[in-house]
């Protein structure tokens, strides 16, 4: 059973939190998550139906937390180099000039990223993982804070297609959004346009703000008990007959800095449970295929909470 954690939100992210809530309404769970994800050095993937906000809760994080931000909207014709830029001769010079492409920013919008095709979404890797771009030979390093967020339609409709699981390990962390509550969509329907709202948005901190908060939530406490509840997860993963395969180092090592960050916007100096199991869905979910019945649509996250007991 997940627990609602009781604490305060430390106070330079309180702002973000309220804020972003003022234009995704009803989504507080949703947004803490995106934010924990940010503070965790993550990237994140937002999976849903067209029209519910993720392109806007993306808009929102960059504005709120003070970043560079650049949309791309991918395509089944788009090119690797639409991504990451290209070289173009320079007659005054005589010689090439790299004209960067949109990754070089602080947050990247990777809009339906599965619309592109396979060698499209490459572009994407060593960018997520390294922080940096090779093209033309040469090696560019991206900005600090570097933080990609993408969208995607589900899988079954037309004109997608999957992110391959290099891909989608690269994601620290998938969420959805889902359709408002009766409240939350009367207070949209009767509210200010959400374009306007997005463009009197103003930062509640500055990028190196944010780097020092990083920081910050990287040195939360974890005991070695929370590290047994966490291994004894993954070590579950490993030998069910439920998954295809289990969570990889990669994805454990996720899931301790997404509790260390969950536990930092509670405002607190060490990590208890419940962070772990508020993150656990979005770390695991789209790391684990079932090995049955992929027809109908399985809560990973609660398949394993109800698994795992707290040590």
């Amino acid at each position: 059973m997940l627990l609602k954690p009781k604490f305060q939100t430390a106070s330079p992210l309180r702002g973000v939190i309220e804020t972003a809530g003022q234009i995704i309404l009803g989504k507080e769970a949703q947004i803490r998550l995106a934010l924990a994800c940010v503070l965790a050095r993550g990237h994140l993937l937002i999976e849903d139906l067209p029209g519910v906000g993720k392109t806007t809760l993306a808009q929102v994080l960059a504005r709120t937390l003070g970043l560079d931000f650049h949309r791309i909207q991918f395509t089944s014709d788009m090119l690797p180099a639409d991504i990451l830029g290209v070289s173009v001769y320079d007659r005054d010079s005589g010689a090439f000039k790299f004209h960067p492409g949109p990754i070089f920013a602080q947050v990247i919008l990777a809009d339906e990223v599965n619309r592109a095709t396979p060698k499209t979404q490459s572009a994407l890797l060593e960018a997520m993982e390294e922080h940096q771009v090779t093209a033309e030979g040469e090696t560019r390093p991206l900005p600090v804070p570097f933080f990609v967020i993408a969208t995607q339609n589900p899988s079954e409709q037309v004109g997608t297609f999957p992110l391959p699981e290099s891909q989608l390990d690269r994601f620290l962390m998938r969420i959805e959004l889902g359709y408002p509550g009766r409240d939350a969509e009367r207070a949209l329907l009767a509210g200010a346009d959400r374009r306007d709202m997005l463009a009197a948005l103003g930062p509640c901190l500055t990028p190196a703000q944010l780097v020092g908060l990083q920081a910050e939530a990287g040195r939360v406490h974890v005991a070695p008990a929370l590290l047994d509840y966490v291994q004894a997860i993954v070590e579950h993963t490993r030998r069910s007959a439920d998954y295809v395969s289990g969570l990889s180092p990669r994805a454990a090592l996720g899931l301790v800095h997404s509790a260390r960050a969950s536990a930092y916007i509670e405002g607190r100096d060490k990590v208890i449970p419940e962070d772990v199991q508020a993150v656990l869905p979005g770390v695991a979910a789209h790391r684990l295929r079932p090995a049955h019945d992929t027809s109908r649509r399985v809560d990973v996250g609660a398949q394993l909470l109800a698994a795992v007991p707290i040590p």
